[in-house]
């Protein structure tokens, strides 16, 4: 009898068999330039329903479809000239774009709202099982809802345990933060809904216009979520988050061994069972690659409070402090 959920290597045969799951309304954990997705045929209301039941995610928060080609785009969303020019600028990778959306996609998957949230992924394991499929997928993050996002296969079984048959293991994730979202819906008005490793100003440049915040939401809830990743609080570990501008080695080494302490960069003459770093040099891709393996990590030692040291600067700094401030949120 197999042992789930099973971790799989991406060979021709287990890709093929993996597609035909997919087309028959199976879920399959599938890795990402960004984070580990929970992906299922995203023309297939039953089937995008298990990503919801295997995640306890709230019905309210849509999913991200996936595309292997430009062409799919149009099956699935209204296309303006906008969206065009970012995605001939940025796809594959990681950006996500909301637009206006078609017939075809499911209201389960789209929270009901007339628009839908598409990306075309980079990662190269993805992109094989996307072809083969043969149909857009839609794949939030492949853990339970509001904790860390998974940037392993590991990760994944972790989470998710046996409410999965399978995860295609396609090693560490090379980005580790989920992808930008830009509302497109008017393309006159852009709007960066969440930050990610494509910046507010690469965007800028691309559409030759200003690229506006979307208001930060407030704890309470209020209808169906524009987009995934917007809620106050998200991608939390269960140990309570304080955050700093940055990070005192002094106060760091003075501190109860209860508590941990993550530097963006490796401390100078600082060691101990309770102090980490997201990157040694303090670099922000390394640092944003590390993020969320590093808060998985010290969440499962059991400390009292971790207290994290946020990125300076902006573009990828946004992205990892927008993560960082969701996951300290009461």
């Amino acid at each position: 009898m197999p042992v789930f959920p099973r971790l799989l290597r991406g060979t021709p045969a287990t890709l093929a068999r993996l597609a035909r799951q997919l087309r028959a309304g199976e879920l399959v954990a599938v890795p990402t330039e960004t984070v580990y997705g929970l992906a299922a045929n995203a023309l297939d209301a039953r089937a995008c329903r298990k990503i919801f039941t295997a995640k306890g995610r709230p019905a309210d928060d849509p999913l991200i479809v996936h595309i292997h080609s430009l062409a799919q785009l149009s099956q699935v969303a209204e296309v303006n000239a906008a969206a065009l020019k970012l995605a001939k600028k940025f796809w594959p990778g990681p950006l996500t774009l909301v637009l206006p959306k078609k017939a075809v996609v499911p209201d389960v998957v789209s929270a009901g709202l007339p628009s839908v949230a598409v990306r075309m992924p980079s990662h190269p394991l993805f992109r094989k099982l996307l072809k083969l499929a043969g149909v857009p997928l839609a794949a939030p993050s492949a853990n339970p809802f509001g904790y860390v996002s998974p940037t392993s296969a590991e990760h994944v079984r972790a989470g998710l345990g046996k409410k999965i048959r399978d995860i295609l293991d396609g090693g560490p994730c090379a980005i580790g933060l989920e992808s930008t979202i830009v509302d497109l819906r008017d393309p006159r008005r852009p709007r960066l809904l969440r930050p990610g490793a494509v910046t507010r100003v690469e965007l800028e440049r691309a559409l030759g216009v200003s690229v506006k915040s979307a208001p930060t939401p407030g704890r309470a809830r209020r209808g169906a979520q524009l987009a995934p990743g917007l809620l106050a609080r998200h991608y939390s570990p269960r140990t309570r988050v304080t955050l700093h501008a940055q990070l005192s080695p002094s106060a760091a080494g003075r501190s109860s061994p209860r508590e941990a302490w993550i530097f963006l960069a490796k401390p100078a003459d600082l060691a101990g069972k309770n102090i980490f770093w997201l990157d040694a040099r303090g670099n922000l891709r390394g640092a944003a690659r590390r993020l969320f393996a590093t808060l998985r990590r010290v969440d499962a030692l059991g400390f009292d409070r971790i207290h994290v040291e946020l990125a300076r600067g902006e573009g990828l700094a946004d992205a990892i402090n927008d993560r960082l401030r969701r996951a300290a949120a009461k």
